[in-house]
């Protein structure tokens, strides 16, 4: 098969007979092979419903429906398990991703060996001050700190080699930070195409203002994965030694001193009444503690594999047409 088209949504029902035509169209004219992934990421509207009527008269179309709703990373990990075309195609379901810029991706993931191709929304059709220039601040601060030279990191409308997908996971609101979790994998061939953004047509956008505190806290996250996240100890044992070894020697510089004065006939007060001696004695309190949450990260980093435990409600025929 060549292509799996990943679409996470919650409350899309008017736009997925839209969409799904648009997609269906798309792949006729380019005699793509290609599947249709739909998960319901525990929409209350009719989203399940609509995506059983469109399996009837397409059979390319799968649907995976969530007990609830967990959010759009867990949506697209299960996505990209189920997921068995050469080329994965993720994108969003409320039609402001173009399907007609399908074809142009695959051809630089197959042409020119890409990894990773993700679109790029230069001209973007979203509010100014709520959207597009936080978007704009949050993805200069993640090229300078990531080094993917991405202009729109959390574009929906991206390409992947199948290898990629089934090597990340992608968890909690991991989602925005892909291309870091890819490169972090070892696929380092990451490139950007601009993409026609669509005004949206029908409901209301699912992103709240929790974006702007998550977004900073989730990168925080990423880059300190990236780095240590199977070797913790790394981290903090070396902040913690380096702590404690501080508080050591300045306690013990405490204590020589007051020696000195003793042997000299030299009046000073009690080492208890020095408050480097208190400071020293934190420094070491707080290495320590350091030291001990790094080895405690590194016993729970061993034994992580149910982060993505997911309750599936209904689910289509996947494996048999129905």
């Amino acid at each position: 098969m060549d292509l799996s088209i990943v679409i996470p949504l919650l409350n899309e029902e008017e736009s997925l007979p839209e969409l799904s035509l648009w997609i269906e169209k798309v792949m006729k004219e380019h005699s793509f092979s290609y599947e249709i992934i739909f998960i319901d990421d525990g929409s209350k509207d009719n989203s399940w419903q609509t995506i059983t009527n469109l399996r009837k008269n397409n059979s390319n179309i799968k649907g995976i429906c969530f007990q609830r709703n967990y959010g759009k990373s867990a949506a697209l990990h299960v996505g990209f398990q189920k997921a068995s075309g050469d080329i994965v195609i993720t994108m969003d379901a409320d039609l402001q991703d173009n399907p007609e810029e399908i074809p142009e991706m695959v051809r630089m993931i197959r042409e020119d060996d890409f990894d990773l191709v993700s679109g790029w929304k230069k001209v973007r059709h979203d509010p100014v001050l709520s959207k597009n220039l936080p978007s704009k601040f949050y993805n200069w601060t993640v090229r300078r700190l990531t080094g993917i030279k991405l202009h729109d990191m959390n574009c929906g409308l991206k390409a992947y080699k199948k290898r990629v997908v089934k090597s990340i996971e992608v968890y909690g609101d991991m989602h925005r930070f892909i291309p870091v979790l890819a490169k972090w994998a070892g696929h380092k061939k990451i490139g950007e195409k601009v993409v026609k953004h669509q005004e949206r047509k029908y409901g209301v956008t699912k992103f709240g203002l929790n974006r702007f505190i998550r977004g900073p806290l989730d990168l925080i996250s990423v880059m300190f994965i990236s780095k240590f996240g199977k070797r913790p100890m790394h981290f903090f044992g070396v902040f913690g030694t380096l702590m404690f070894i501080i508080g050591f020697f300045a306690a013990l510089w405490v204590g020589i001193m007051k020696l000195y004065a003793v042997k000299h006939g030299i009046s000073t007060r009690l080492v208890t009444d020095n408050p480097y001696f208190y400071i020293a004695l934190a420094a070491m309190i707080i290495g320590s503690q350091f030291f001990l949450a790094g080895f405690i990260a590194d016993l729970v980093s061993r034994n992580s594999a149910d982060r993505n435990q997911y309750q599936i409600a209904e689910e289509t025929n996947y494996l048999q047409n129905q």
